[in-house]
């Protein structure tokens, strides 16, 4: 069953259009990856899906309701959250701080927030240990891991994630990339932007190849790091 189903979305920025009559589906459990070189739209779908960029054109539903024209915060409320590129985290707050605002857009995360913290720092144990530090003064992959476990917060049915290995060195990525299949086994539905594309077709059971705005290629993650136009186009691989 559909949990998220985009039907003909057209959506981009001061009338220059970067997704052009796209459609794509994520089942519910699932994860799917989205592949493209770098302005292929593959961000501003996420931001169309989240409601901070408003479509043209198109539908997008989550759960059977419509998305387009929702705002971030409705949005939010209905189920999504977004771990957005570069992270975006408060630098001044406390990475505890942090966590707790990832709960605030949803009644049943807030409730529930002590056992989620609970669970974020299991996931994490570093965070464990700096709750009270200031985000802006932790490392790269630390302030990507309070990104991840600040959005786990809202109890989302659906993560979005964009770009969680951008500049982080490669240990750090791959213990990023084991939580997002742990995280992917407990059942929580996952659409991943990621420029490492061996890394996300592994992780993927699905994935769309997106260039200039639409998608050109569907498949599993396994079919499409076997498909010669992804090797050649993606994997430098003649």
């Amino acid at each position: 069953m559909s949990l998220l189903e985009i039907s003909g979305l057209s959506a981009g920025y001061g009338g220059i259009a970067v997704v052009r009559d796209l459609s794509l589906h994520v089942d519910d459990g699932e994860a799917v990856a989205l592949v493209g070189a770098n302005a292929a739209g593959k961000t501003t779908l996420l931001r169309a899906i989240s409601g901070i960029v408003r479509p043209t054109a198109g539908s997008i539903r989550f759960a059977g309701a419509e998305l387009v024209g929702a705002s971030p915060e409705l949005v939010a409320r209905a189920g999504v959250a977004q771990v957005p590129e570069g992270r975006q985290l408060f630098p001044d707050m406390t990475v505890r701080e942090n966590l707790e605002l990832g709960a605030m857009a949803r009644s049943e995360a807030w409730a529930a927030r002590a056992d989620s913290l609970q669970r974020a720092v299991a996931l994490f144990p570093r965070l464990g240990e700096r709750l009270a530090q200031r985000a802006g003064t932790m490392s790269g992959g630390e302030q990507q891991q309070v990104a991840i476990a600040r959005a786990l917060m809202a109890r989302p049915r659906l993560l979005l994630i964009d770009e969680p290995s951008a500049g982080l060195a490669p240990v750090i990525v791959q213990a990023v990339f084991r939580v997002l299949r742990e995280i992917h086994r407990a059942g929580t539905t996952i659409l991943l932007v990621e420029q490492n594309v061996p890394l996300s077709l592994r992780l993927a059971q699905r994935a769309y190849v997106i260039e200039l705005g639409a998608v050109v290629l569907e498949g599993t993650g396994a079919g499409l790091l076997a498909d010669p136009h992804v090797q050649a186009a993606y994997l430098g691989r003649a």
